[in-house]
């Protein structure tokens, strides 16, 4: 069968409110509905789709592990996971925002295909990408 797009990924964190602030307040995405999972967490949506999930990391490795399912163990940063990438526009508008709440970033054009892209950090230590065509 083959796939139909990317949904989400799960980011597993200790502090949920500092990490729902973020993608919430610079990357610009909503909190919206989440079904009761059995342990804390938030879905961050792009228009209709949830496409970060948050969740506690004490509170998802037990539930997880009582349901059978692996969970991933820590690591500095993302690993063997590099990045996520969003499209977005105005790249002008995210490059004030990022500077006015003094969140670093890294800015690579690439003149070729009329691409800025721009690369920060989430709290957790993974990395970011934004693009903007």
């Amino acid at each position: 069968m083959p796939l139909l797009k990317m949904e989400h990924y799960l980011v597993l964190t200790d502090d949920i409110e500092l990490t729902k602030t973020f993608y919430q307040d610079v990357i610009g995405l909503t909190v919206g509905f989440r079904a009761d999972l059995g342990f804390p967490g938030y879905w961050l949506y792009l228009d209709e789709t949830p496409v970060i999930h948050i969740a506690e990391w004490g509170t998802y490795t037990a539930h997880s592990h009582k349901q059978g399912i692996p969970v991933t163990s820590r690591g500095a940063g993302t690993g063997a996971f590099d990045h996520i990438a969003f499209n977005g526009f105005d790249a002008g508008q995210m490059i004030e925002k990022l500077t006015s709440i003094n969140v670093p970033f890294q800015q690579n054009d690439v003149s070729a295909v009329r691409l800025i892209q721009l690369f920060l950090f989430d709290p957790n230590g993974i990395k970011i990408e934004l693009n903007y065509r």
